[in-house]
């Protein structure tokens, strides 16, 4: 009997398919039972029930194992609790590779498992045979088996979660298709008020009231938020598949399995095959604009030609597959974004307008992880976990542009399946956004990359002629370029440009107390002072990580992550007070930011300015309106590398000027990879690695960068001091630490195990090579059941494993180029510039 539509519900969820049922299901289990499903057609009728049914837990990071962990275990006891079949079976999964190149990722990803707590196993070719009876094992070097993957029925599923929603007090409606986004001006800003929805008839438009609305819409999640102004970037693509007769050997229990250097993946149904993949060269379908509706159930046509690529390989990995028939043709729309991950949280500028979409044809095995996600996001007003890689912030507006989106999908899902390399840059749609800098740069040698959009040199050739990145697990090719550049930063002076960092100005009545509240640090300086400061949730764990610089007493300027614009920007407006009258604006596009660093920077600058730069006149962490040349400038004393020397925010008109005499007093170039070394030999940490919302200032070692030693109130306050007093007390912990490898040989990238005796305790969170240490150097999160001290730190047995052989490592909680150890050493860099307060913010700012 079809549900009456209401006109009023709690919660409105948009979309019928896996993942919108997924979120109605966990927010009627957090006890909110006014939850509206509505769905244009029928339940998984959109791009759900063609998908394949895959489900494995083990992924690239941390945050996303166990998101797809906890969908796995539900899927098991879903059948169970709601009387619904769900097809879940957990059968393993078999990973194939031909090449070295892949099997050191395979050994990564086996070390990756062994961080993260899950059962995994590195197979000979024999023994892969063994697991899969009917593949052909004679160009392969060996498999790698995951006991926990496991296959579902997608529509199934889709029914099994409707009837858990519904059993505690959901409503869904079928062929109730969401026309418009109802929204108004409240005083803390644009939110939703409902939805309008067309019940089939064309002319029957009723408004529903609403707290909440959920853009589970799939492919027409996009359009739905066009409509109210909201980023949503996804854009469709074909995604093709086939599914054989019966096949001796194969039989239910037979694993996935997957073989990425032939970019097919197998898994079996009713005796046959499905045979489906990622072909390098993709194939985009319609604009998200030109959706037909409806279209319900539907496929699009058959694309053998574009198929054969997939097919080909499919053949020769199963070679039965020559004589074995066919008995359907799939080829289904899929959502892909820009960068392979999905879309969750809540929209920046509409308050209660929530998006789960975008799922890049990872959809069923997400679908419970992130539905539980999102709906923890909702009941508690922010996320309760590190979801950063899957915020929806992480994008601008631009990113929409849809002839941007669809020259970039088509390239991120032929990637699905490529060799993972740890510095891979997309190439699509690309040059984009550029620094006034960006030809004077490129005429340099420099080879960009991307961040944000913006183009970032992230190391200098030789010549122009030489500016290309090669992709390999160890030493690249251009690590002696960078090398040059980290000697030149150490020893001489060097400049970046760091034009991309965000910056915002908090301007007017009330600016103080705002930032004071969102600040951890005290921020209430004399102006011309800068503060290094977290911004922490309830929680205490990091939101952002920034520099604060007093320029008025009512007027700040604020310098954070390039990748953060629009996340930092929103979360400063979610904690304005109430009744502050102070305003916030981005004005990232206005300045370009020189960074001149190194032992001589001073020694650079000085010829150009009637400034006086020195140690008294100008201390460290000091920002001033100087000239420099013709040009005036705000030059702040502080780096992300840990020597002497200033940043420049110029206005962009001026940038090539300033630019130009800064390579005229013998500056070099330099790029973010050398900052990325520069600022692990001093143990600086970057936001979204080593800081995320996972992570304690106490974890990481940076109270110190927080006033929880004053009487200042702060958000997060009293979850840090709960939290710093747990580490003090009985059970585990966790701990960043420096670490330098003590064979030169080695390249690490981050993410690799750490071992102590052989037991795995933790994780790379970032890594690079050290010029001046002459060996690998990084930073690490490890966990002990007990304090993570210097006395144990300092009795060694700790290693890294880097693709299957393991490296001894020297891990401290001092830095390797920390002023104690320089003074030690003698080596004469200046202590002046705090080697343990750390100025930057991001993953290279």
């Amino acid at each position: 009997m079809p549900t009456e539509v209401p006109t009023r519900a709690r919660v409105v969820v948009v979309g019928g398919g896996v993942v919108g049922t997924s979120v109605a299901y966990h927010l009627t289990r957090l006890g909110w039972d006014d939850v509206l499903l509505l769905e244009q057609g029928s339940l998984s009728c959109g791009t759900t029930w063609h998908a394949a049914g895959l489900v494995g837990p083990l992924r690239a990071s941390e945050s996303g194992t166990r998101l797809v962990q906890y969908s796995a275990e539900l899927y098991a006891s879903l059948e169970a609790e709601t009387g619904q079949a769900t097809g879940y079976r957990n059968v393993g999964g078999v990973i194939v590779a031909r090449t070295e190149d892949r099997m050191v990722q395979l050994r990564r990803t086996a070390a990756n498992a062994a961080a993260y707590g899950m059962d995994c196993e590195l197979l000979t070719p024999a023994g892969a045979l063994d697991r899969w009876p009917v593949m052909a094992v004679d160009d392969l070097l060996g498999a790698l088996w995951l006991p926990g993957d496991g296959k579902v029925n997608p529509s199934d599923l889709t029914m099994a979660l409707a009837r858990g929603a519904r059993t505690r007090g959901a409503r869904i409606c079928e062929r109730t298709r969401v026309t418009a986004i109802s929204t108004a001006v409240a005083r803390s800003g644009r939110r939703v008020t409902g939805v309008v929805v067309d019940t089939g008839t064309g002319t029957d438009q009723r408004t529903i009231e609403a707290d909440v609305v959920v853009n589970c819409a799939g492919q027409w999640a996009k359009a739905l938020g066009d409509q109210v102004g909201v980023t949503v970037p996804l854009h469709s693509a074909e995604h093709f598949y086939v599914v054989t007769e019966p096949i001796e050997g194969v039989r239910p229990d037979l694993p996935i399995m997957r073989d990425p250097d032939g970019w097919t993946y197998f898994k079996e149904e009713v005796g046959g095959l499905v045979v489906g993949g990622f072909e390098p060269e993709a194939k985009p379908w319609r604009s998200p604009d030109t959706i037909p509706y409806p279209f319900e159930f539907q496929l699009l046509e058959e694309d053998w030609e574009h198929f054969s690529v997939l097919m080909d390989e499919a053949v020769r990995r199963v070679p039965v597959l020559a004589e074995t028939g066919v008995r359907k043709f799939y080829n289904g729309p899929e959502s892909f974004t820009p960068d392979n991950q999905f879309l969750l949280g809540e929209a920046p500028g509409l308050r209660g307008f929530f998006l789960c979409a975008g799922f890049n044809s990872v959809g069923i095995a997400s679908a419970g992880g992130a539905g539980r996600a999102l709906a923890e996001w909702i009941v508690a007003g922010e996320p309760t976990s590190d979801l950063v890689g899957m915020d929806v912030r992480r994008f601008a507006p631009f990113n929409a542009n849809i002839r941007w989106l669809r020259s970039r999908v088509a390239e991120v899902l032929g990637l699905h399946y490529a060799v993972p390399w740890p510095n891979r840059e997309l190439e699509t749609a690309r040059p984009f956004r550029c620094s006034p800098l960006h030809d004077r740069l490129a005429a340099a040698g420099a080879v960009f990359g991307s961040r944000m959009g913006w183009e970032r040199p992230n190391v200098f050739a030789p010549s122009p002629a030489q500016a290309r990145l090669d992709y390999t697990w160890g030493k690249p090719d251009w690590l002696p370029w960078s090398a040059a550049e980290q000697r030149a930063t150490r020893t001489d002076v060097a400049t970046f440009d760091q034009t991309s960092f965000s910056k915002f100005s908090v301007a007017g009545p009330g600016a103080l107390g705002w930032l004071q509240w969102v600040c951890a640090n005290d921020v209430d300086v004399p102006v011309g002072e800068v503060v290094y400061t977290p911004l922490l949730n309830r929680r205490g764990t990091y939101e952002a990580d920034l520099t604060v610089t007093r320029t008025g007493p009512e007027e700040f300027l604020l310098v954070s992550s390039s990748a953060s614009t629009v996340r930092d920007l929103d979360w400063l407006e979610r904690h304005r007070p109430d009744g502050c009258a102070a305003t916030v604006h981005d004005v990232t596009t206005a300045y370009a930011v020189l960074g001149v660093m190194g032992p001589r920077s001073r020694e650079l600058l000085a010829p150009l300015t009637d400034a006086d730069l020195g140690d008294e006149a100008f201390p460290f962490a000091t920002s001033r309106v100087i000239g420099l040349g013709p040009a005036t400038v705000r030059a702040t004393r502080m780096t992300y590398v840990g020597e002497l020397g200033w940043e420049l925010l110029v206005p962009v008109e001026l940038a090539t000027g300033v630019h130009d005499l800064l390579r005229a007093g013998g500056a070099a170039n330099a790029g973010y990879y050398t900052i990325e070394s520069l600022r692990l030999e001093k143990g600086y940490r970057a936001f979204g690695r080593e800081l995320t919302p996972d992570v304690t200032p106490a974890e990481a070692g940076l109270v110190f960068a927080t006033a929880l030693g004053g009487a200042k109130d702060f958000l997060g306050r009293e979850a840090l001091l709960a939290h710093r007093a747990r580490l003090r007390g009985p059970g585990g912990r966790r701990r960043l630490v420096s670490f330098v490898v003590a064979d030169p040989d080695p390249m690490l990238w981050g993410g690799e195990l750490v071992l102590h005796r052989g037991h795995p305790v933790g994780q790379v969170t970032s890594a690079a090579w050290g010029e001046t240490v002459g060996a690998g150097v990084g930073l690490a999160l490890l966990r002990r059941d007990e304090p993570v001290t210097s006395d144990w730190l300092e009795a060694g047995g700790f290693q890294v494993d880097v693709g299957g052989d393991r490296f001894a490592v020297r891990c401290s909680l001092r830095a390797p180029l920390s002023p104690s150890v320089l003074s030690a050493s003698g080596t004469g860099h200046s202590a002046s510039e705090p080697g343990s307060a750390a100025p930057g913010t991001s993953p290279g700012r």
